[in-house]
Formats: C-alpha cells, sequence, structure tokens
C-alpha cells in the first residue's frame, strides 16, 4: 500500500473493462456490473435473460432485460441476426467494454430494438442491413480505444512494376494541303528529367528496411515486457489477443520516435499486461515528463530509482536501458513457448 488510507486488493485474473466506461455516470450500476459479467464469458458463451436472472443474489429477469437495454442504448451491448456468405443464418450477440457510437445509434433506428441484422463481407466483417435497404459499417472499429487493426499483418509495400515499352507507331505523311501549316516550327518542349527504373525499387526496399526494424524492436520489447509482467502479476488469462495487441502498442510508439526503454517504463509504468489505449498513452506521457503522474489520495508518484531498483535487479534490464546486458541468443527465449492468437471481439 502506498497510503495508510489507501485500498487493499485481492487480485486474481480480472475483466479488461475500459476506464470511461466504469466512470460513465449516466450508466446504472446494475448496467456496468451485467456488462462486467458477459466480459467474463467465453465467445461460446450463450447470453440469456433467463440464465443471467438465476442464482442467489441475482436480479429478476426483467431487471436484467432492462439492463441489457440499457446497455445496448449506451453502445455496450445488441444481439446480431447474421447472414453468412454461404446462405446460413444465425444468432449472436456483440459486446464492448468501450462504447460504441455506432452501436447507441442503431438501437434508435432499428426502434429500440435489441436485434440488428448483419450481413458478412467478402474479408470476414459484417455490415448493418438497414430497414431502407442501405447498409453501413457494424462499428467493430478496431481504432477505437487504441485496439489495432490486423494486430499481426503489416501492409506490404509494392513495387510499381514497370510499364511494358510499346513501339511508337509511325507518323502519317501530312497531306499536301497541310504542309504549309506543318512546316511552321512547332515551339520546343521542355525536356521532362528521365526517372531510373531503380529510384522506386531502392525506395520500396529502404522502407522495407525500416519496417522490418520497427519490427523486430516491437518484437524485442514485447517478449521483454510479457516475461516480466508475468513475474509481477501472474500468468496472463485475459483476452487472447492480449500479447499482439501489446506489440502492436509498442511498435506504434516506437514508430512515433519513442525509445525502446521509454516504452518499457510506459509499460511498467501502466501494470498492465496488456493496457489499454488510455492507460498506454498516460504512461508515456508520464515516462517523458508531458504529463505529471496523479497524487490523489495520498499516491507516491513515479520514481524511476523506487521502480526499477539497482542494476542488479532482473526487472529492471529492459530493451534499450543502459544497463542491459548484450542481447539474448535464441536459446534464451526458449521458455517462452505460448501461442497468441486474434480473437475477433472489440
Amino acid at each position: 500500500m502506498t497510503s495508510r488510507n489507501g485500498v487493499r486488493i485481492n487480485r486474481r485474473p480480472y475483466v479488461h473493462i475500459d476506464s470511461q466506461t466504469v466512470r460513465d455516470t449516466a450508466m446504472s450500476y446494475r448496467a456496468l456490473g451485467i456488462l462486467t459479467y458477459l466480459l467474463d464469458q467465453s465467445e461460446d458463451w450463450q447470453v440469456k435473460s433467463e440464465q443471467l436472472s438465476k442464482g442467489e443474489g441475482r436480479e429478476g429477469r426483467d431487471a436484467v432485460r432492462k439492463a441489457l437495454h440499457e446497455l445496448a442504448r449506451r453502445g455496450h451491448y445488441r444481439l446480431e441476426r447474421r447472414r453468412f456468405r454461404n446462405g446460413q443464418n444465425a444468432m449472436g450477440t456483440a459486446i464492448s467494454e468501450f462504447r460504441v457510437e455506432q452501436w447507441a445509434k442503431d438501437y434508435v433506428t432499428f426502434g429500440e430494438n435489441l436485434t440488428v441484422p448483419v450481413v458478412e463481407q467478402e474479408d470476414g466483417s459484417f455490415q448493418v442491413h438497414y430497414p431502407d435497404g442501405s447498409f453501413g459499417t457494424d462499428g467493430f472499429t478496431t481504432e477505437a480505444a487504441g485496439a489495432e487493426p490486423d494486430l499481426d499483418d503489416e501492409l506490404e509495400e509494392e513495387t510499381p512494376a514497370e510499364e511494358p515499352e510499346t513501339p511508337a507507331s509511325p507518323a502519317p505523311k501530312p497531306s499536301q494541303a497541310a504542309k504549309p501549316a506543318a512546316a511552321k516550327k512547332a515551339p520546343a518542349k521542355k525536356a521532362t528529367p528521365k526517372v531510373s527504373a531503380e529510384e522506386p525499387k531502392e525506395a520500396a526496399a529502404q522502407k522495407a528496411a525500416e519496417k522490418a526494424l520497427l519490427d523486430a524492436d516491437a518484437e524485442e520489447v514485447a517478449k521483454w515486457w510479457w516475461v516480466d509482467a508475468e513475474k509481477r502479476y501472474g500468468p496472463y488469462v485475459g483476452d487472447k489477443r492480449g500479447y499482439l495487441g501489446m506489440r502492436k502498442q509498442v511498435r506504434n510508439a516506437l514508430e512515433k520516435g519513442y525509445t525502446k526503454n521509454q516504452c518499457g517504463k510506459a509499460l511498467i509504468r501502466a501494470a498492465k499486461h496488456w493496457p489499454s489505449a488510455q492507460q498506454w498513452q498516460d504512461a508515456l506521457g508520464i515516462v517523458t515528463n508531458h504529463i505529471q503522474p496523479r497524487n490523489a489520495g495520498g499516491r507516491v508518484p513515479y520514481n524511476d530509482a523506487a521502480t526499477w531498483g539497482g542494476p542488479g535487479d532482473s526487472t529492471s534490464i529492459i530493451p534499450g536501458a543502459t544497463n542491459a546486458p548484450p542481447p539474448s541468443t535464441p536459446a534464451d527465449d526458449d521458455h517462452d513457448d505460448a501461442t497468441f492468437g486474434i480473437v475477433e471481439r472489440p
């Protein structure tokens, strides 16, 4: 504890939920509690008000349904009537830990009905099918709240293909009537500098090299933090895309000019295996002295020495640190045998 009158917390595997959602004063505690419970379920769990109302201390089915409508109104919940490309149909639930404005708008558009029809697209995403026959986004924008699009895939830089040269057709001979006009000297055209075909290839190669360097640095920091975070907070049991999401956050920060050492300090400051977008941005701002750490309730401000310890402390050795040992060999990473995947949830 950092203060005698501070909060003591028993921690176990936790539910990841956006801080802005928790502090949404327009949402009742009943709805917030049900949302938290839903986020803690596996993806194959079926959401039913009858099931949610069962158990000692639970509220009745009508109260649960009212809370689900409240979550839909706030942009956190909806039912989806899904039509797939193979012609099959299915009912499913969509839940978001952060507010999705499009979901809140769709709730009104469909007459405050929980069910929204969606249609699968060629890329596997879904679009909402509106009553007027038009289609629109389903609100699963991965840019919101720091979540990242295609966490394990990057856009490939394409080298422009050289256009094949076509032989010039011989110019037609001018007619007798056109000879006097053709005899007039045309104004000289300015010479256009020739661009070597090698230049686009060199630029593409340079971009590919920069991308590979960023990927390698991000992977180095991410691997270090995943091992260090397990020592600090225990094994990670959250969203399966946690490692990929955290690695993408680190890569974006490196691309914006932050150093590996600053990213490592920010991860320790955020105190999460996979911090939310806001937690990540705040932590980067604090370690680079752009944001002053909060000191409410007698909390001790961030201190490098207190957090990192001495040079002999293994947790202080992060990629890019001045006291870091030589880079590890591939054999040192054999213990990191976890497999991570991407889960389709916001």
